[in-house]
């Protein structure tokens, strides 16, 4: 009969645990890794099932926030914080780049199925309000042949706190000093032109729907929705389109300049090769976790994404981190206290 009993018990037990719902960790912010973070948080619960990671594709903006209030277990970003933003956070926050992906200009113009050359200087005008039509002769030197309608220029730009918007700026002022004296760096800005949209899918949304628009987003979303991204003249004079080679590329010079708080930007980088508009995107983790068992999980997603997760990225159209990189990455885990 105990026998029996014993059995019973160790079966219940067996389901109870089946039953038991998993460890819930909650994250936000960037819409620019969404399409690799799905892919990685579904991957990681495939081979821990007691772990359930809950991601909100919010902004940049959002998940800088949210980090910093406690209110999420962690968050993400495209630009990295700055020193005030670091100091007002409720937790000291670290940075753990994930992978490189690129921003690129996407636009709708029936009249013309070739993928268009960019200008730096074509591309801070159009922003800046004073390129208003598709046919300026900064845009048609660059595209010789090309059918450029006499038609006005839409521009879309993201409405919310984004790290997309970020990387864009941050671009732009590196090759425009009006676009830095006028505007400037930041999630958000004050656009001097144009329609918003929320989200990187927002901004595709638009530009897609809009006859005549230009956006900017992650190349993953001009991918998925078959819409064209431009090539974007680079500092050494090259017409590059955005790929896995050319990111890659962008990050080069800061494998061994990599701060050790790898707050870094990638931007406008020297090399022909070099896709300008690219960057690294960051998760924000508290390096001090309450809880132990969801530090024990936090920091084990992270080992697991700088090794398998890795391999999953170029698929997705983002380059995988550099194997220097992965290796500082590896040890800066350490810092994280639970």
């Amino acid at each position: 009969m105990k026998t029996v009993i014993a059995t019973g018990m160790f079966i219940l037990s067996l389901v109870g645990s089946a039953w038991a719902d998993p460890m819930l960790i909650n994250g936000a912010g960037a819409t620019f890794p969404y399409p690799v973070y799905s892919k990685w948080f579904d991957e990681y619960a495939k081979i821990h099932p007691d772990i359930h990671i809950n991601y909100q594709s919010i902004g940049s903006g959002g998940g800088i926030r949210q980090a910093s209030e406690l209110t999420v277990d962690f968050g993400a970003t495209d630009g990295p914080m700055n020193d005030e933003q670091l100091s007002k956070a409720k937790v000291k926050l670290l940075h753990f780049p994930t992978v490189l992906g690129a921003v690129v200009p996407t636009y709708n113009l029936p009249e013309v199925t070739a993928d268009l050359n960019f200008t730096p200087q074509a591309l801070a005008g159009i922003f800046l309000g004073a390129i208003t039509k598709w046919n300026d002769p900064e845009i048609a030197k660059a595209n010789p042949g090309a059918n450029l309608p006499d038609k006005l220029i839409i521009v879309v730009h993201r409405s919310d706190g984004s790290g997309t918007t970020y990387v864009w700026v941050d671009y732009l002022s590196k090759i425009s000093p009006e676009w830095k004296k006028k505007v400037g760096v930041g999630t958000s800005v004050n656009w001097p032109v144009g329609l918003g949209g929320k989200g990187n899918e927002g901004v595709a949304g638009l530009v897609k729907q809009t006859p005549y628009a230009i956006g900017y987003v992650e190349l993953i979303y001009a991918e998925q929705n078959k819409m064209p991204s431009g090539r974007v003249r680079n500092s050494a004079g090259q017409f590059v389109k955005a790929g896995l080679e050319t990111v890659t590329a962008a990050a080069a010079g800061t494998i061994k300049a990599m701060p050790a708080d790898f707050r870094v930007s990638i931007t406008n980088a020297s090399g022909e090769k070099v896709y300008p508009i690219a960057s690294f995107t960051w998760l924000l983790i508290p390096e001090k976790i309450d809880d132990p068992k969801k530090g024990k999980a936090i920091t084990g997603f992270l080992r697991w994404m700088l090794k398998d997760g890795q391999g999953l990225a170029p698929a997705l159209l983002y380059a995988p981190l550099p194997k220097e990189i992965v290796a500082m990455e590896e040890k800066a885990i350490g810092q994280i206290k639970y």
